[in-house]
């Protein structure tokens, strides 16, 4: 592993992407960008899944990654996701990340196309080899469709010494105590699914990427917090305490309920989409308003 990464780790939020009239909203994006680092966030993930990536172009993802850079001014990291189902398009996103200045890169694995793990070997050695920032694979195999094993990551580190983690949005908990086995304990796992946050830091993740985070900042940092405190009776308060939240965020495709619930709190004026995302229906506000009454973030009556 390459050069002190002791700093990548704790609750990193992958922001949405409000839009106005059909553009990026930038304004908008710029207070979500403070209110995670008042909140005590420990840094932002720019384009990740919950920032609808497919529905950017590049440039508008190019945008958004050197927007936040200049807005966090190195108060926190910021983490851009630079992956796409084309070599030649991660490449042009990675390779732009890293010049404007992104401390790391979360790359996921290419989508759609089902390649074998020998492929994604030849893929992932191609693209941070280019790289001298950190990088970390996106594992997310439920909506990529690719799984990877772990040798592959193995055999990965040997040729690019600065593959130092990965986001496993995943349930396979015992991949994270496998990995770690193999890859060695400072290897950096980040949780990529809400109600596993605390179990897999408890095996050694160190850290989580949820979309939660977007909603309640300062609470889901707390949870990291507290776990590296080892001071699991509150890491465990507040788990349960963020549990039906971090449910509802999936009772639709993220990030659906998420942008909805955020302008219902006033963080964003509208939960706009593009297409073929769509907003929340009637029958799901509803649904999302009563979670957000029991969490005692939505008053009664509104």
């Amino acid at each position: 592993m390459s050069g002190d990464i002791s700093w990548l780790k704790g609750s990193i939020p992958p922001l949405i992407t409000p839009f106005r009239d059909g553009d990026v909203d930038f304004e908008t994006y710029g207070r979500l960008i403070d209110k995670q680092i008042d909140g005590g966030s420990h840094g932002i993930l720019v384009n990740g899944t919950t920032a609808e990536p497919s529905t950017l172009t590049v440039e508008e993802r190019n945008e958004l990654v050197a927007f936040a850079v200049k807005r966090a001014r190195q108060r926190v990291p910021v983490i851009a996701a630079t992956g796409s189902q084309s070599l030649a398009e991660t490449l042009q996103l990675s390779k732009f990340a890293e010049r404007a200045g992104a401390d790391a890169q979360l790359i996921v694995t290419p989508y759609y196309i089902k390649p074998p793990q020998r492929g994604l070997v030849s893929y992932f050695t191609q693209v941070v080899s280019g790289l001298k920032s950190p990088a970390m694979v996106y594992h997310i195999p439920g909506r990529a469709g690719v799984s990877m094993d772990v040798p592959t990551f193995a055999a990965i580190t040997e040729r690019c010494n600065n593959l130092v983690g990965v986001k496993h949005a995943s349930t396979d908990l015992a991949f994270v105590t496998d990995l770690l086995t193999t890859m060695g304990r400072d290897f950096r796992v980040f949780v990529g699914l809400e109600e596993l946050c605390l179990p897999m830091m408890a095996v050694g993740a160190v850290g989580m990427m949820n979309a939660v985070g977007n909603l309640a900042p300062a609470k889901v940092a707390a949870l990291s917090d507290a776990v590296e405190a080892s001071d699991l009776r509150r890491a465990k308060d507040i788990h349960f305490e963020l549990f039906e939240i971090s449910k509802a965020i999936f009772f639709d495709t993220n990030p659906i309920p998420l942008k909805y619930m955020m302008k219902r709190l006033g963080l964003i004026a509208n939960n706009e989409h593009r297409s073929p995302m769509s907003p929340a229906p009637e029958a799901l506000e509803r649904r999302l308003d009563a979670v957000l009454r029991a969490a005692g973030m939505l008053a009664e009556g509104k």
